[in-house]
């Protein structure tokens, strides 16, 4: 199996698992705390259970698990999210929840994933994504909940509306599916939830970087990565321009 076809099917399995983890807590009455325990907990043990049997030679670098530095001297070293948007995941009905699913190579992501179960989509750097038709009259910028003040420098450099939303992997997939225009994270973010976002909306012909126009690199020392941008390509020098500029940086 190719890296991006497993990239794809783990992340998909690992979404089955959350789905079924859902369908047990609603049946036995569970607390968000407890779902959002078993979540992140089975996810994890699903993925690299998974990732020992077929890539045993690669190093896992995951939300939910230990850090092992050893990464750091490994070629190839996945990196993976069992569960973004771990809050949204206990509310009912949400559908702002995503699998990340990551090799990343030489500092770059060469085969990635990221699976919306609620929702029923799969985008990765293997499948081929027909985006929608744009018809807006106005570009839309998409951001986190509590993070709006660049977004809106942002979207009145494109002339566009602030939308927002949890989980990295669905913004960053509405930029891919054609749903909306840019996503901006203005501030730091682990690279186990920008990684796989991140391989994804590149190999879907967008423009993705730090904040600050960076390029991203992944399995560092402090895997942390500058914010995350993800633009469609016409829009990114006025977006990048807009929060070089913005009074809050």
């Amino acid at each position: 199996m190719e890296d991006h076809e497993l990239a794809g099917l783990l992340a998909q399995e690992a979404g089955d698992v959350l789905l079924a983890v859902l369908d047990e807590g609603l049946a036995a009455g569970w607390t968000p705390w407890q779902l959002q325990d078993q979540g992140d907990r089975r996810a994890h043990e699903h993925l690299v259970t998974r990732l020992a049997d077929l890539r045993p030679a690669d190093a896992v670098l995951s939300e939910e698990g230990s850090d092992d530095p050893a990464r750091l001297a490994t070629d190839r070293v996945w990196i993976i999210d069992p569960l973004d948007g771990t809050r949204d995941f206990c509310r009912p009905g949400s559908v702002e929840w995503a699998v990340h699913v990551a090799l990343v190579e030489d500092g770059v992501p060469t085969a990635a994933a990221v699976s919306l179960p609620s929702s029923g989509g799969l985008y990765g750097t293997g499948i081929s994504v027909v985006k929608q038709v744009s018809e807006r009259d106005r570009p839309i910028v998409i951001t986190s909940r509590s993070q709006w003040g660049e977004a809106e420098e942002v979207a009145s450099a494109i002339g566009g509306v602030v939308r927002s939303c949890g989980s990295a992997g669905v913004k960053a997939m509405a930029v891919v599916s054609g749903s909306v225009d840019v996503y901006v994270h203005p501030s730091g973010l682990y690279e186990w939830d920008a990684c796989a976002p991140a391989g994804v909306a590149r190999a879907a012909g967008l423009d993705v970087s730090g904040i600050d126009g960076s390029q991203l690199e992944f399995n560092k020392p402090r895997p942390v990565v500058p914010g995350l941008v993800v633009s469609r390509p016409e829009y990114t020098d006025r977006v990048l321009g807009a929060l070089r500029w913005c009074p809050d940086r």
